[in-house]
């Protein structure tokens, strides 16, 4: 794979994951980074490649992938070396159902033009958003420990001792939740593989503020 540029925003979450999932492939690629706090997303250039006006985007030789989940599901299709996602269906499945109740059950609901909405349009303070945005952690968190605390599946990371697609999920939104002061002390599996995670070069260089646009 060649000409690969990442279109992001070193706080986004969802760009967050594919930056660990192109350092976790070794794949080459350079960043093309946007202020959303200055709408630079809406700008004429970026919307003609992504009519959504969302990071990440991906571009590979001209062509434009968006949404984290594809994008990440695409790198692991068209690059071999380092699979994220397992080939056995059953493990697939069940490393998929751990990635998609963070990208599908939590962020939706967290992501920041919800959290924008809620106090811009309802007229709702900080702590009324912060108290939302908590709510959602621990409502998924408490499901996500339970799962990965009883499975034997589990190891060092989400699903075995390799880190893989879940990992790449989950990081991030931990990442979240603690700027978010979530209190995480009643998820000790998952904070044992995000420490496991952050030992990694892979995942300490996609870090928000080790990026090249972070404030």
């Amino acid at each position: 794979m060649s000409n690969i540029i990442l279109h992001g925003f070193w706080r986004s979450s969802a760009s967050y994951r594919v930056r660990i999932a192109l350092n976790l492939k070794g794949i080459e690629h350079v960043q093309q980074n946007y202020a959303l706090g200055k709408g630079e997303h809406k700008s004429e250039d970026f919307l003609a490649k992504n009519p959504q006006g969302l990071v990440p985007a991906l571009e590979v030789d001209g062509d434009v992938i968006t949404q984290s989940l594809t994008i990440i599901e695409y790198l692991d299709y068209m690059e071999e070396n380092n699979r994220l996602l397992p080939l056995d269906p059953k493990e697939r499945a069940r490393v998929q159902s751990i990635a998609y109740a963070i990208a599908c059950e939590i962020h939706p609901l967290n992501n920041l033009r919800i959290l924008k909405y809620l106090k811009a349009e309802l007229g709702q303070d900080q702590e009324a958003v912060n108290t939302w945005y908590r709510h959602w952690v621990g409502e998924e968190f408490t499901a996500l420990e339970k799962k990965l605390a009883s499975e034997p599946e589990t190891g060092k990371f989400c699903h075995g001792d390799t880190p893989g697609f879940a990992d790449t999920f989950l990081i991030p939104q931990i990442y979240n939740a603690q700027r978010f002061e979530c209190d995480l002390s009643a998820y000790p599996t998952i904070m044992r593989i995000n420490e496991e995670c952050l030992k990694l070069d892979a995942f300490k260089d996609a870090v928000p503020e080790n990026q090249p646009d972070a404030l």
